[in-house]
């Protein structure tokens, strides 16, 4: 075992049994899967209801067990204090315990068991391993914030030497701090590039600029893998030509598991072995693969707190292709609460004017990343950082772009900064609606 289960094991999770558990699952056959994803969602199901007091509440009296009639839950049900919602038997002693993000705007505090926590690291270390990359000695460059608290501080420096990883702090962007970030490129043998896809991006629209191929100048390179934000077709393709690495996309969320992860024949295969993923429509009903629905997940072994047909706050599409053992992920379409509302009655996802400004902003490199904000029912503000201000040419074209798509008459504010605010431990939110 290596220093870095090695330390899993010392804070008690119990890293070489989940391991076991992950290889027997992952060794039932496709004709058996369904059987274990139907058996283990009842399984937990039926552990909750007798166990914990607070999902009893929640799920209520149910005429009959069936799938379908357990509620769904919202991030807002569990906005209470985390005691309430501990199983019988579990307590922040004996649990992992951490805090979401807050990305999606109603954050809470959520627990893991010890055992699940460390089928999360399994599962983690088996994707990773997809692609030769080993925690304990493949070294990572590291794009992320940091806790800037002493103790928060300490925490993740300790972390960062354990896990055999170099971190880019990405509160700052500046181009004199991406200067920094080439020379030690230039003098670490970095094996891969781990961390929030906005900053990757921006160091890779650095690196074009400039004219430089980053495995040029780091022969270890091997791959990028990006996480916690979109990632769009236009931004890959950009990385691997700068990078010269193929681009790996990673989809998780701390209170659950790792989500998704881009396997070697670049299918973004969700995890069907700790997790069970449905795609429901507004009324919690199935929508047919190919379809877009909202994505609701089951943690299949977190006996210390439910989190049972959860939605997680993001739409997608499994492909037609799905099985209950390879379910894959055809597209992640954004989250559901960033919805814009329009003067004539239509909500459209508020992602739609990110993809839309995006085809037209970002033409001939100016602009190198922006952020829009509903600010009104009828009034957008783009606010973004770029090396000139936009012509009344380009903001035209904007203008052209979403009224073609959306909808004529809206107002648009245009705000160019120096850096972009990036006030969630380094995340970028690129849609903010504030009606």
């Amino acid at each position: 075992m290596n220093l870095f289960e090695l330390t899993l094991r010392f804070n008690g999770f119990p890293i070489a049994e989940a391991k076991r558990k992950l290889a027997a699952i992952q060794a039932i056959s496709e004709a058996e899967y369904e059987n274990y994803v139907l058996d283990t969602r009842q399984t937990i199901v039926e552990y909750h209801l007798k166990e914990n007091s607070n999902y009893r509440e929640f799920v209520g009296k149910l005429d009959r067990f069936s799938w379908e009639d357990i509620p769904v839950m919202q991030k807002s049900d569990l906005q209470k204090p985390l005691q309430e919602r501990l199983s019988k038997g579990f307590t922040t002693k004996n649990s992992y315990v951490n805090k979401t993000s807050g990305s999606s705007g109603h954050p809470f505090i959520f627990a893991k068991d010890k055992f699940c926590h460390a089928l999360t690291w399994a599962e983690i270390l088996n994707r990773f391993g997809w692609y030769g990359i080993d925690f304990n000695s493949s070294l990572q460059a590291r794009f992320y914030g940091i806790p800037l608290d002493t103790l928060g501080f300490q925490k993740e420096r300790l972390k960062d030497r354990l896990s055999s990883r170099y971190r880019f702090p990405i509160f700052d962007l500046s181009e004199e701090k991406m200067e920094g970030f080439l020379k030690t490129f230039r003098r670490k043998k970095f094996d891969y590039i781990n961390g929030y896809t906005s900053s990757i991006v921006l160091f890779a629209k650095f690196l074009k600029q400039k004219g430089i191929v980053l495995k040029e100048v780091c022969p270890s390179l091997k791959q990028c893998v990006v996480t916690s934000e979109m990632l769009y077709e236009t931004d890959k393709k950009l990385m691997e030509a700068t990078f010269g690495v193929p681009v790996i996309n990673e989809y998780g969320a701390s209170e659950l598991d790792l989500i998704a992860f881009t396997n070697p024949k670049d299918e973004f295969v969700v995890n069907s072995e700790t997790l069970f993923v449905e795609i429901l429509d507004e009324n919690n009903k199935t929508v047919p693969h190919g379809e877009s629905g909202r994505i609701v997940i089951t943690s299949l072994y977190n006996k210390a707190h439910p989190l049972i047909r959860y939605d997680l706050g993001d739409t997608g599409i499994l492909s037609k292709n799905s099985t209950f053992k390879k379910p894959i992920l055809q597209e992640l379409v954004g989250r559901t609460n960033d919805v814009a509302v329009l003067p004539g009655g239509r909500t459209v996802p508020g992602l739609t004017f990110y993809y839309v400004t995006k085809s037209v902003i970002e033409d001939d490199g100016n602009v190198k990343e922006f952020v829009i904000e509903q600010t009104k029912l009828d009034t957008f503000k783009i606010i973004y950082v770029s090396e000139q201000i936009l012509t009344s040419e380009e903001i035209a074209d904007i203008k052209k772009a979403l009224f073609t798509y959306l909808e004529n008459d809206l107002t648009l504010e245009f705000e160019r900064v120096t850096v972009l605010d990036r006030k969630n431990r380094g995340k970028l939110k690129q849609f903010i609606s504030r009606i």
